[in-house]
């Protein structure tokens, strides 16, 4: 299970491609072989009600949150989140060289005894 949870300020939604940018997301998980892909799932939540700094400027903003179930190897983990992180920077460089922009990315792992799920998703790759 790998969730991704993109925030960003409403200033970003015409130019910053947010689809591609889940798309992209998503590639990188399912690329890195740690994760069922019927268990990845990316969303983003745009956010018109926020201050950046001192609140006088049109700064913009994206924040990533990444949650992962934990038993994965360390070095694993760290290179999928450098290679989100990595991803993020190369997916709004265009707009970075033009206007004030802030980019972050945590990633959280937790135990799989506190979390429930059902999913019939993981039935269809299964048929692969």
């Amino acid at each position: 299970m790998a969730h991704l949870i993109f925030e960003y300020s409403g200033n970003l939604a015409q130019e910053g491609d947010i689809p591609g940018l889940l798309r992209k997301a998503n590639h990188i998980l399912i690329d890195t072989g740690l994760f069922p892909p019927g268990g990845i799932r990316s969303r983003a939540l745009r956010l018109d009600e926020y201050c950046v700094a001192e609140g006088d400027h049109d700064d913009a903003f994206v924040h990533a949150t990444v949650k992962i179930g934990a038993g994965r190897a360390p070095q694993a983990v760290r290179d999928t989140a450098q290679a989100l992180f990595d991803m993020m920077k190369q997916h709004f460089d265009p707009l970075f060289q033009r206007r004030t922009l802030a980019l972050s990315l945590e990633l959280s792992e937790f135990s799989e005894a506190g979390t429930l799920k059902h999913n019939n998703i993981h039935a269809r790759y299964a048929k692969h």
